[in-house]
């Protein structure tokens, strides 16, 4: 009975693990790598065709989006996941595919003029088509035995309509053990889903640490918030553009606008019309309205609403955008409006267009809603970018950003130790991973000190031995040195913030006379030429 770690290893995405008992290889996720990549991985141990079977936790592309990469490479075995997690993979993975075959579309393009080798997807359309009949929809806390001595049950995790913890109980040569992994925790008093169910039982958990050394506060008033910055942003005759991710963070911010418009709460501005322009989005809001079959995924407050016939997230004057010229033909309009378009971090996507069109625009505001990463448009944008690059253009940054505080998917420290502590029985260990290097270890310093449980965090190929509750393999802790960035000092920061101030000088003295700008441009050069080295 053994424990391998496979993904998320002192990092954010790309969760995987292996475990082997009662002769099976069962597959714990098995996402996609999003972002910077600091630690060399390991190959999974088996063959995708040696794989038994696979438990999902949840829908996001860092935790199902290689599934269909196995079912190119010989996997056939089933994918057991909450029926609602099936539904929404139906339509996640087949964007994801999408995704990369354009990718690959282009990048052949290049290939082909400059001689190189033809780039392959991880997979396509077709895989994907050939993987959703293998998922098995499971029911939370229902007790599912998938193989002669292990039986599985999905908890409410609390984090995306359908997130699980899965509890694995294992039978094995007159040894019992119970492994749990918690998927990702979510916060607590979200809209629309239920908080986390606290777990009962485990000998062993793997457990999240995204926001592991952090803690969210108080739960603000998300509709006072919202209603103030769309009220605001309306009064100056401006749009309201909000970067969201498609599924979840979109669902919910319909569900906060249906309300504040339910309320009336908006003066002066009639029946405001919301745009969802993202094709997966729409895709999304539809399953999330219309399914019946996950009605029971839903909150106390939701299933509420609609037993007196009300509609969580859909209202007079929303409008759902998928065709390019529909989207086109949003910014085209100018009475105000809110605009709700993929992606959450401003890397790709129709967001990007609308950035464009409004960003340069005094009157109107760009609100984040969720988590920005380093290096990406929305992180320099919330980070006071004054001047961005979109299209090839220079876009001056003139309308306002404003950030929904607390609004955070994921469980918070304090959260994370209380889902612990609510485990009767100390569990022999707790593992802790999908956290950045720091977080891991702080979290499990955090579990040891406060609930006097051993605790570590293993790195990329680590095999533990549930028997022995041993470590058999310490995995790799190589550091990819050519991507790994040093936090800067605060001299540098101070140098960027110097350098960004700069930028705006040089625009500020646009239209100056030819001798004044070429006397300035040689200041410039003069300095570049000292500092560079």
């Amino acid at each position: 009975m053994k424990l391998t770690f496979l993904g998320a290893a002192h990092e954010v995405t790309g969760s995987c693990t292996l475990l082997n008992a009662c002769g099976r290889n069962i597959l714990i996720d098995c996402g996609m790598e999003q972002g910077a990549d600091t630690y060399e991985n390991c190959d999974i141990p088996v063959t995708p065709a040696e794989i038994d079977c696979i438990l999902l936790t949840h829908a996001h592309i860092d935790h199902s989006g290689k599934i269909p990469m196995l079912v190119a490479n010989g996997y056939t075995g089933p994918v057991y996941a909450t029926s609602a997690t099936q539904k929404l993979c139906s339509i996640m993975l087949l964007d994801s595919a999408h995704i990369q075959e354009f990718e690959a579309q282009w990048k052949n393009k290049r290939a082909a003029r400059s001689g190189e080798e033809e780039y392959r997807p991880l997979y396509t359309t077709a895989d994907v088509y050939k993987t959703l009949p293998l998922f098995k929809g499971c029911e939370y806390s229902e007790s599912y035995n998938i193989s002669d001595g292990i039986s599985v049950r999905f908890i409410d995790a609390g984090h995306l309509l359908g997130s699980a913890s899965i509890e694995v109980t294992v039978n094995e040569n007159g040894e019992e053990r119970t492994i749990l992994f918690s998927g990702d925790v979510g916060n607590i008093s979200r809209p629309l889903i239920r908080d986390p169910k606290k777990p009962e039982k485990a000998d062993f958990v793997v457990i999240e640490s995204t926001y592991g050394d952090r803690l969210h506060g108080a739960r603000p008033d998300y509709v006072t918030q919202l209603t103030r910055i769309i009220q605001d942003t309306f009064d100056n005759s401006g749009n309201l553009i909000v970067p969201c991710f498609a599924i979840g963070r979109t669902q919910e911010m319909l569900y906060l606008i249906r309300e504040i418009k339910e309320k009336n709460l908006i003066r002066g501005h009639g029946n405001f019309s919301v745009w969802v322009d993202s094709p997966l989005a729409v895709e999304a809001t539809e399953i999330y309205s219309n399914d019946e079959e996950l009605m029971d995924y839903y909150d106390e407050e939701t299933l509420s609403l609609l037993k007196d016939g009300v509609e969580p997230i859909k209202f007079n004057g929303l409008n759902l955008s998928v065709t390019s010229d529909e989207s086109k033909k949003i910014n085209s309009d100018s009475k105000s409006k809110i605009i709700l378009s993929a992606s959450g971090m401003c890397e790709a996507g129709r967001i990007r267009h609308h950035l464009k069109h409004n960003l340069w625009r005094k009157e109107c505001t760009v609100l984040f809603v969720g988590y920005q990463a380093h290096g990406t448009l929305g992180r320099m944008l919330t980070d006071g970018a004054r001047h961005i690059k979109l299209f090839g253009e220079d876009i001056q940054v003139r309308a306002r950003i404003e950030k929904l505080d607390g609004i955070s998917g994921h469980a918070d420290k304090k959260m994370l130790l209380d889902w612990l502590d609510n485990i009767g029985t100390k569990p022999r260990k707790i593992f802790v991973n999908h956290g950045d290097n720091n977080c891991c270890e702080n979290f499990a310093e955090s579990v040891k000190t406060a609930l006097k449980i051993p605790a570590e965090a293993p790195f990329n190929g680590a095999v533990y031995n549930l028997i022995t509750n041993e470590c058999e393999e310490k995995g790799n802790d190589k550091i990819i040195e050519k991507k790994l960035k040093k936090k800067p000092s605060d001299a540098y920061e101070r140098l960027v913030m110097a350098g960004k101030r700069l930028t705006d000088v040089i625009y500020h003295n646009k239209g100056g006379t030819n001798k004044d700008l070429a006397r300035f441009a040689d200041q410039i050069n003069e300095l570049c030429r000292k500092w560079d080295r």
